[in-house]
């Protein structure tokens, strides 16, 4: 007699490949759907990346702020002591041009074009000349004079 439950055997593989398809279809069909369409996520995706790209040039300009700033506080610190040390050359060669003063009796400093002098003058009114002498320099914004009256000159 005849078993209306067993198959064949030439129809197993193909049964066997229907089951397979049958059951790859209901696990399909147990994930959970997504609402935006294959589009809609490539924009988003495109969106991120463009507001990532936006943030990273943001930094980049930021840093090349930063940068270029800070060049130009050192180029600006540089051209001041560029302008000091000619300040202080100028006011040493008129002091060591007048014949009652000494360059190896006064010392001259200069920061921010504010000339400080001190050591010895031979007398008051030697001093008073230093003093002249050094605010008539170009570039000097002002002259502390410090020398002591008295030494020899």
């Amino acid at each position: 007699m005849h078993d209306p439950f067993r198959t064949p055997s030439r129809m197993r593989p193909t049964v066997a490949l229907a089951t397979v398809l049958a059951v790859a279809a209901l696990a399909a069909c147990d994930r959970p759907a997504s609402s935006e369409t294959a589009g809609q996520r490539m924009d988003n995706a495109t969106a991120r990346a463009e507001q990532r790209a936006n943030q990273a040039k943001d930094a980049a300009k930021s840093a090349a702020d930063d940068a270029a700033q800070g060049t130009e506080r050192v180029a600006g610190d540089v051209s001041n002591k560029v302008k000091d040390a000619a300040i202080t050359t100028a006011v040493n060669a008129k002091i060591a041009g007048d014949p009652r003063l000494s360059v190896m009796r006064i010392n001259v400093d200069t920061v921010n074009g504010r000339v400080l002098l001190r050591g010895t003058a031979p007398d008051a009114a030697s001093s008073e000349r230093a003093q002249q002498l050094a605010a008539g320099v170009e570039g000097v914004l002002g002259v502390d004079n410090q020398l002591v009256v008295g030494g020899k000159g």
